[in-house]
C-alpha cells in the first residue's frame, strides 16, 4: 500500500487556501488568460451577450426572493433509512435549486457533542497542535483524530452521502466512469470557533480551485461549462456528473485546492449554533451564481458606481454593462487567484448583491449534516457573535472515480504514516501525536463500507450500479491494489 505523500509541501494552515487570508493584493494575470477568454467565446459573442441580459434580469428577481426569505431557504430533511426516496420528490428539487441542504439528526446529538471533547482532549495531549490562527488557533490542523475516523465512516453518514449522490446527482452518459453509490472518504480539517473570534473571517468563495473554472486543462477537460460559455447558461445542469469525472480541479496544486471531486461540501456540526454565531453562509442560486460568476470576466460597466451618483440600480442596469470582445478584452478573472480559491470580493460581482444574498444556515445541532454544492458561493460569519463555541468536523460528499482512487492511494499512505492529506501543507502533522489511532482501529469501529471507503480494503460495486459505476469501481479498486 505505498504510495507518494505530500512530505514536499511546506507546513502551513487554512490561510494558504484564499488570497485573502493572507493578505495577496491581487495581480494582474498573465495574457494567455486572455487569449483564453477570447477563445471561450469566439464564435457566439452575440449569444453570450444575449445570455447574460436574461441572466441579470432572473438574478434581479430571484435576489429579492433570497432576502426576503433568509436562512429558511435553506432546505432541511430529516435523516432516515427512507433519505434516498426523501430527496427523489419536491424536496430535492428545491435542494438543486438552491445548492444547499441541512440534513438533522445523522448521527445522534450526544455521539457527535462527544466528538468535540475527545478532539479537546487529543490536542490536550498534543500541545504541538498548528491551526489558524496561530496565537488561537480556530481552524485545527488534524486529519487523523479517532472522532475525525469515526466521523467519516459512521453508517449513518456514508449512507447520508450515498443518498445524496444517487437522488440529486446524475450522468448524462450511464458509461461515464463515475459511480454515485459508492462514497469515498476524504480527509479534511475541523473547526472548533470560540465566541469573538473574528480572524477566521472568510469571506465569500467557491471551493475547487479558481481559474480552473475557465482553463482549457481544468474544468475544460471535461467541458463543464461549455454551455455558459456559449450564452445558454440555463441548460446548464450543476448535478450532471459526466464531464466533472475528467474535470481537474486543483490544476496549480495549491495549498488546500481539492484534487478530489466533491460533489458537495460539508460539515458535521458538534455544537449548537446558529445564525451570527460563527456559522456558514451561502448564496442558494447555485446555478445562477455559477454562470453569472463565469460570465462577469466578459463584461465591464460603461459608468462606474460613482459616475452615476452611487445609484446602484443606474449602475447594475444592463445597459449599463458592455461585452468586452476582440481588442477590449482583458485577462481579468476576478477573484481568481491561480493555487487558491475562487473569492468573491467586495464589488467585483455587483449583480449578486452578496451583502444582502448571503444568507446563515438555519441553527443546527450536534449531528446535524449541512452540504453545499461545489459551485455554491459561501463565507462564514465575520464575528462569532454566539456564546459558546460553533464546531464542526469537515465532511465533504466524493463519488468514486480513477482520479479520485489515485488521490484517496496517496491519502491512505498519508493515514498511515499520520501526515497531513495531501491536498493540505506538509510537515510532521499528527506523526509523532499520543493517542492517533491506527489501522486496526478504523477496522475496529467501521463496518464493511467505513472501511472500504478509506481504500483500506476492497471497494464493493453496488447493485444495480450504471455501467460506468461498475467501470469505476474496478479502476478504482486497481488504483489501490485490489
Amino acid at each position: 500500500m505505498a504510495a507518494m505523500h505530500n512530505l514536499g509541501k511546506r507546513e502551513g494552515d487554512i490561510s494558504d487556501s484564499f488570497a485573502s487570508l493572507l493578505g495577496k493584493v491581487a495581480e494582474p494575470l498573465p495574457d494567455r488568460f486572455r487569449e483564453l477568454k477570447l477563445e471561450l467565446v469566439r464564435g457566439h459573442e452575440d449569444s453570450v451577450i444575449k445570455g447574460w441580459k436574461r441572466l441579470l434580469g432572473v438574478l434581479r428577481r430571484e435576489n429579492e426572493i433570497v432576502a426576503k426569505t433568509g436562512p429558511a431557504i435553506a432546505p432541511e430533511v430529516q435523516f432516515s433509512g427512507n433519505l434516498y426516496n426523501d430527496l427523489r420528490g419536491a424536496k430535492g428539487d428545491e435542494i438543486k435549486k438552491r445548492g444547499v441542504a441541512v440534513i438533522r439528526g445523522v448521527i445522534p446529538e450526544d455521539e457527535a457533542r462527544a466528538y468535540k471533547f475527545e478532539i479537546e482532549e487529543y490536542v490536550r495531549q498534543n500541545p504541538h497542535t498548528k491551526g489558524f490562527p496561530a496565537d488561537n488557533p480556530q481552524v485545527i490542523e488534524l486529519y487523523w483524530s479517532s472522532p475525525q475516523l469515526r466521523a467519516r465512516t459512521h453508517p449513518s453518514l456514508l449512507a447520508t452521502q450515498t443518498a445524496l449522490m444517487a437522488a440529486l446527482w446524475h450522468t448524462s452518459d450511464p458509461d461515464a466512469p463515475i459511480s454515485l453509490r459508492t462514497p469515498l472518504s476524504y480527509a479534511d480539517r475541523l473547526r472548533i470557533r470560540q465566541p469573538g473570534d473574528a480572524k477566521f473571517a472568510l469571506g465569500p468563495h467557491q471551493d475547487g480551485g479558481s481559474v480552473e473554472r475557465w482553463e482549457k486543462d481544468g474544468y475544460g477537460l471535461g467541458s463543464v461549462y461549455d454551455s455558459v460559455f456559449r450564452g445558454e447558461w440555463e441548460a446548464y445542469d450543476p448535478f450532471d456528473a459526466r464531464g466533472r469525472v475528467h474535470a481537474v480541479t486543483n490544476l496549480h496544486d495549491g495549498l488546500g485546492a481539492c484534487s478530489m471531486f466533491r460533489m458537495f461540501q460539508g460539515w458535521l456540526a458538534m455544537s449548537r449554533s446558529g445564525p451570527g454565531q460563527g456559522t456558514l453562509l451561502v448564496n442558494p442560486l447555485v446555478r445562477e451564481s455559477a454562470a453569472y460568476s463565469l460570465l462577469r470576466p466578459f463584461f465591464r460597466p460603461i459608468k462606474s458606481l460613482g459616475e452615476v451618483a452611487g445609484s446602484s440600480d443606474q449602475f447594475l442596469d444592463v445597459d449599463n454593462w458592455e461585452f468586452t470582445a476582440g481588442k477590449n478584452m482583458t485577462s481579468d478573472l476576478q477573484g481568481a487567484t491561480p493555487g487558491h480559491g475562487q473569492e468573491f470580493p467586495e464589488g467585483l460581482h455587483p449583480h449578486l448583491e452578496l451583502e444582502k444574498t448571503m444568507v446563515h444556515v438555519p441553527e443546527v445541532r450536534p449531528g446535524d449534516y449541512v452540504v453545499w454544492h461545489c459551485d455554491t458561493i459561501h463565507a462564514v460569519d465575520k464575528m462569532h457573535n454566539g456564546t459558546s463555541d460553533a464546531s464542526v468536523l469537515y465532511i465533504p460528499v466524493c463519488p468514486t472515480t480513477e482520479a479520485s482512487a489515485r488521490y484517496m492511494a496517496r491519502q491512505r499512505a498519508a493515514f498511515l504514516k499520520g501526515t497531513p492529506a495531501p491536498d493540505f501543507p506538509g510537515g510532521k502533522g499528527e506523526s509523532e501525536h499520543i493517542g492517533r489511532p491506527t489501522e486496526e482501529y478504523v477496522r475496529q469501529y467501521s463496518n464493511p463500507m467505513g472501511v472500504q471507503s478509506m481504500g483500506l480494503d476492497r471497494l464493493v460495486a453496488f447493485e444495480g450500479d450504471t455501467s460506468g459505476g461498475e467501470v469505476a469501481v474496478r479502476r478504482a479498486n486497481a488504483v489501490l491494489g485490489f
